[in-house]
């Protein structure tokens, strides 16, 4: 398979160089000063600090160019400096930086809701409303689906993870490090079965759906559920793809009871997996939809989409912030979408699928440790289990990761055991390079 990659996209050598241990001195050197300055709270994966970055590969201060597979997790979707990105930011930073849209509005902001609209599934009547980060946007969500329903609860689903604040936090089912010591939580949340193939055994993705709208039944009752929550591909908890006919069957029960079906795509959205949302790969159509992350081409921004009737029960005033939709983040996000259209990166997530997948099943067949690989697109995991078993293995995990990380891969890992490692790499990574990350990746199985 050859590049599908547009022929310019930064100016940065695309190649992995280490001229240094890692971390280099420099990066030591701020390491010490962030110990000084930065709450210990704040994690961390790579003790390097940035350049620059750009394609596929991240320079550090010590002149290291490392390979990028992380993506800031799945946001520089088309890579860490796009040039219609960054050409597009500077012309707003030249204009204007902020007036609050509440104020005195900006046409950069409508724009981005009219690509939210034209590109989310379905051909109904749609609106949007912008935010700064995915938690703002699914607490936002909430908001708007008990305005509309004039219910309260919520269902949300295991292993799901939606945010820091406090009402996400509820809505998450990871403890640590995402909830621990940080309670009392949001009430009328409840959580209910997911479609986990890997550990589900033999189990379709309908009879999954009847136990959890069961449950559903009996606990909550289906005329007080305001919204179901769902990311149609796990993020945080591990790159579960439910079984096929799961999220139709919920999407179905929603229908019946009148309930707002909330897909949030904030990871695998924007061709993240070979669609414009994964909700698609199914032909889920979200009454609801909330997008970040791959949007903005790293600047912070957030949004929710969807049905106009729903999106427009809110009283004036009742949705909104001093940041949301902020003019060289909304800048940012056309130049992406600019980007994603027309390079045509919904094909390169389907062409970064094979390489990754090609190279992974090999890996598995060499190594019984690896028990599952699974994603769409650029959104792939594999799940590490001890041989034999379908025990987690988080501490062989945790050492490929750092055994890959010493030679200048960044990877990331996920998943409600910590057991899973996941690739994301931006979308304008060269395939030798991408090649080469994953090589490095199998190299550290076999030490």
């Amino acid at each position: 398979m050859t590049d599908t990659l547009p022929s310019v996209v930064t100016d940065l050598p695309q190649e992995r160089r280490l001229f240094t241990e890692l971390p280099g001195p420099r990066s030591r050197a701020l390491m010490e000063r962030r110990g000084s300055a930065v709450s210990a709270g704040v994690g961390g994966t790579m003790p390097v600090f940035v350049e620059r970055a750009g394609g596929g590969v991240i320079v550090d201060v010590d002149g290291n160019s490392l390979i990028d597979l992380g993506s800031g997790i799945a946001v520089t979707t088309v890579g860490n400096a796009h040039p219609r990105v960054v050409e597009r930011v500077q012309r707003q930073v030249a204009d204007f930086t902020h007036t609050c849209f509440m104020v005195t509005p900006y046409s950069g902001y409508v724009e981005v809701c009219e690509a939210l609209n034209r590109l989310t599934p379905g051909d109904h009547a749609k609106k949007s409303a912008l935010f700064n980060s995915g938690a703002e946007a699914v607490e936002n969500a909430v908001k708007i689906a008990r305005a509309y329903t004039k219910r309260q609860a919520v269902v949300v689903f295991d292993h799901g993870y939606h945010g820091r604040t406090n009402l996400t936090m509820a809505l998450t089912a990871k403890n640590m490090p995402y909830k621990q010591s940080f309670g009392p939580f949001a009430p009328e949340v409840y959580r209910m079965p997911m479609s986990y193939p890997f550990r589900d055994g033999p189990h379709s993705g309908a009879e999954v759906a009847s136990w959890a709208t069961s449950k559903m039944e009996k606990e909550i009752g289906g005329a007080n559920i305001a919204a179901i929550v769902i990311e149609p591909i796990q993020g945080e908890g591990g790159f579960i793809v439910p079984a096929p006919g799961f999220l139709p069957a919920l999407k179905a029960y929603a229908e019946q009871h009148g309930i707002v079906f909330v897909a949030d795509e904030i990871q695998s959205g924007f061709c993240r997996t070979g669609q414009w949302f994964a909700s698609e790969h199914e032909g889920v159509i979200p009454d609801l939809i909330t997008t970040a992350k791959g949007i903005a081409g790293g600047l912070p921004l957030a949004g929710v989409t969807g049905r106009a009737d729903i999106m427009d029960a809110v009283h004036v005033g009742g949705l909104g912030g001093t940041y949301g939709g902020n003019p060289i983040a909304c800048a940012a996000a056309l130049g992406s979408i600019e980007a994603m259209e027309e390079e045509g990166l919904n094909d390169r997530a389907l062409a970064i699928e094979a390489i990754m997948r090609e190279r992974l099943e090999a890996l598995q067949a060499a190594h019984p440790e690896v028990g599952d690989i699974r994603g769409r697109g650029a959104m792939i995991a594999i799940e590490l289990v001890k041989p034999g078993t379908m025990e987690p293995d988080p501490e062989l995990t945790a050492r490929v990761s750092k055994a890959a990380h010493a030679q200048g891969v960044v990877t990331l890992t996920c998943g409600t055991y910590g057991n899973v490692l996941r690739f994301l790499p931006p979308l304008t990574i060269p395939d030798a390079l991408l090649r080469e990350g994953l090589d490095i990746v199998a190299a550290a199985f076999d030490a």
